[in-house]
């Protein structure tokens, strides 16, 4: 198959462009540098130049292929405080490519995350059959959703908050560290009893190549492994590895200790990927975050804060 990825060159995407590759699929890659392009050249995938804003170039692209896996999203203008023009491109891409795969039955996976759940109110782990009407970036995944009436394999996989591995450089895990280096502590809020699902980005790439494979139209996917670690065992395994004092710290500090992270520091977001599990065959295997964080990769040298 031959599969036009966006965002082919960051976390996510630099995993599952070997993972499609290994598969005997012929990869496409959205690159708007020319150290993306590179990066792209080096794995062994084609390069497609352009961006989200070149909505022209998306649906060429889209159209061209057998399939779609979208992974791009605005992170620069979202960590700028820019959210709601990330979420409106988003949108935009995804309507694009829609058009451009129409009556077509090919695949289009795209990405969402179980976060949007922990505001929820649910009494459960959340699962892939819970749906929020409306709202940023859930819009976009309805949508997607939407699409299978339009004749498109389409699917959305939801990432765990925490995509762990050596190919994370600027998540929350090494966001986390970057500040528990320049404060001296690791820290948490109340009694840090909240809880993050996980997934290491080799288990969630080999899910995106599932799902492009097989996924049932209008489906909705978790890469969850760790379903709902709680923020003090991730602070306790971030202060072993920097040899810092773990605290506890109340939710009045949150913000001035944790930047614009405070508003996840608490989200309690306990997840579950049974149901992906049975519907594909997806068994994750990689390490779990607390065995990741152990290993001490992670504390090779500073991390890079957006």
């Amino acid at each position: 198959m031959r599969v036009f990825v966006t965002g082919a060159s960051g976390h996510v995407g630099s995993a599952v462009v070997p993972e499609l590759l290994e598969a005997g699929h012929q990869v496409v890659g959205l690159a708007r540098s020319d150290k993306s392009a590179a990066a792209l050249t080096a794995a062994g995938a084609e390069v497609h130049r352009g961006d989200l804003d070149d909505l022209g170039s998306l649906a060429a692209a889209a159209a061209a292929a057998d399939g779609v896996i979208h992974l791009a999203f605005k992170h620069d203008a979202m960590f700028a405080g820019d959210f709601d023009s990330a979420v409106t491109a988003d949108l935009r891409a995804i309507d694009t490519l829609g058009n451009a795969l129409a009556g077509t039955g090919k695949p289009l996976v795209t990405t969402s995350g179980t976060m949007l759940f922990a505001s929820a109110g649910l009494e459960d782990a959340a699962t892939e059959a819970d749906v929020i009407d409306a709202g940023p970036r859930i819009d976009a995944e309805n949508a997607v959703v939407a699409l299978a009436e339009r004749g498109i394999r389409s699917s959305v996989v939801r990432l765990a908050p925490t995509v762990h591995s050596t190919l994370d450089h600027n998540g929350f895990i090494p966001t986390l560290i970057s500040i528990a280096r320049s404060k001296g502590v690791s820290a948490y809020v109340g009694d840090g009893a909240n809880r993050w699902p996980a997934v290491h980005t080799l288990d969630a790439a080999r899910l995106y190549r599932l799902a492009l494979e097989s996924a049932p139209a209008g489906s909705r996917l978790h890469a969850v492994d760790d379903g709902g670690i709680t923020f003090r065992q991730i602070a306790e395994g971030i202060g072993r590895g920097l040899n810092l004092p773990v605290v506890s710290i109340p939710a009045t500090q949150a913000e001035a200790h944790f930047g614009f992270l405070s508003g996840h520091v608490t989200a309690d977001n306990p997840s579950s990927s049974t149901l992906t599990q049975s519907l594909l065959g997806w068994k994750p295997f990689q390490p779990g975050l607390l065995d990741d964080l152990a290993q001490g990769h992670y504390f090779g040298a500073p991390a890079t804060t957006h």
